[in-house]
């Protein structure tokens, strides 16, 4: 099976930065895209970033303060997030289109999701 472990989240003051986290185990064949997206409380989950193969994807939100960035080798997906706001507050989750096998389609994976707060 496939499990994507997420790290990096915590307590952060406003204009503060956090480091994401996502590895992907398990049988992986290959990943075409990793992504991250946030829920809320009370709202919908909304994509914050993603990447496929060498091309990037923001949220217009975080355009400038967030980045995403992928080792292919780990299978492991970053989020470096800057300039931290209270409205980044958020369970953020990770997201992999990936296969287990050559001839089984691309499935999408979720990890359990880690919690940011941005407060002072």
């Amino acid at each position: 099976q496939v499990q994507l472990v997420e790290s990096g989240g915590g307590l952060v003051q406003p204009g503060g930065s956090l480091r994401l986290s996502c590895a992907a185990s398990g049988s992986i064949f290959s990943t075409r895209a990793m992504g991250w997206y946030r829920q809320a409380p009370g709202k919908q989950r909304e994509l914050v970033a993603a990447i496929t193969g060498g091309s990037t994807n923001y949220a217009d939100s975080v355009k400038g303060r967030f980045t995403i960035s992928r080792d292919n080798a780990k299978n492991t997906v970053y989020l470096q997030m800057n300039s931290l706001k209270p409205e980044d507050t958020s369970v953020y989750y990770c997201n992999a289109e990936l296969r287990t096998a050559s001839w089984i389609p691309f499935g999408y994976y979720w990890g359990q999701g880690t919690q940011v707060t941005v407060s002072s």
